[in-house]
């Protein structure tokens, strides 16, 4: 199957959510590309821009990204995930990554819009999907922490401002969590899908329990972000192989278990999602 645009991918998950799911080593994108094809479900591989530093470059990984989402039987797009620089950006929409989040979350609003409209002028004259965050969600203490919301009002009016395909809103989740006892404001997340007129994101997943994602794809939550969580799992049975088997060297024998345990993750969650 070909890779398919984001919009498509929104629409095949509908009624449920879109599992968006982080890449750092190539193993994580195996297992999206499988856990996807065993669920019969679309979903998402994600590369961050922290990602891409961390390799050198984006090009290595999100050509491997895309082949593996070309050759997959199942509903795949790549993204580029929390870009600050057009740069980047520019850079992925070359290697044909069809779908870019912008974060200029660290900007004041004014500056924020400003930015991200020409951003997504830009993106959009190349047919690229365009996602944004107002205000400081990019942290892992930003508007994500608990008790801080997204502004319906203010939402609306930076969509209309910037033109954006997608917006990542803060409804209680926070990056980064190791445990998944984040209580969302389910309230406010129906509140904002009633009032913005693009599908909303949900950076943070990783700390919100089954239930709790259920509940907010219920209220309206579109696209749900989920890093952390593959991670812990990778390495929990990375862990648990080199402790049963301290002898091993072949990191096929650690690293392969757990891409089939990260596999097994994601295709519980793209479940709970659907």
């Amino acid at each position: 199957m070909t890779l398919t645009p984001v919009p498509e991918l929104i629409l095949a998950a509908a009624p449920g959510g879109l599992g968006a799911f982080n890449v750092i080593a190539l193993e994580h994108a195996e297992a999206i590309a499988a856990a996807a094809e065993a669920a019969k479900r679309p979903a998402i591989l994600q590369i961050s821009e922290n990602t891409a530093r961390y390799r050198g470059g984006l090009k290595p990984l999100a050509r491997a990204c895309l082949q593996i989402a070309a050759d997959s039987t199942a509903p795949l797009a790549v993204h580029l995930d929390h870009a600050t620089s057009h740069e980047l950006i520019r850079t992925a929409v070359e290697l044909g990554i069809e779908s870019v989040m912008y974060d200029g979350s660290t900007l004041d609003y004014t500056e924020n819009v400003a930015q991200t409209a020409r951003i997504v002028r830009w993106c959009h004259d190349r047919a690229v999907f365009m996602e944004a965050e107002l205000g400081e969600v990019g942290g892992k203490d930003g508007a994500h922490a608990p008790g801080v919301r997204t502004d319906p009002d203010e939402a609306v009016a930076f969509v209309a401002a910037t033109g954006v395909d997608a917006l990542a809103v803060a409804v209680g989740s926070s990056h980064a969590m190791h445990s998944r006892d984040a209580q969302l404001d389910d309230d406010m997340i129906a509140h904002l899908a009633a009032k913005v007129p693009v599908p909303l994101v949900l950076h943070g997943s990783s700390g919100v329990p089954d239930e709790g994602l259920r509940s907010a794809v219920q209220h309206g939550m579109t696209k749900i972000n989920i890093a952390t969580r593959l991670n812990i799992v990778l390495a929990q049975s990375i862990r648990a192989e080199l402790s049963a088997h301290p002898a091993l060297s072949d990191p096929r024998k650690y690293i392969g278990p757990g891409r089939t345990a990260v596999q097994h993750e994601i295709e519980h969650l793209l479940r709970v999602l659907g």
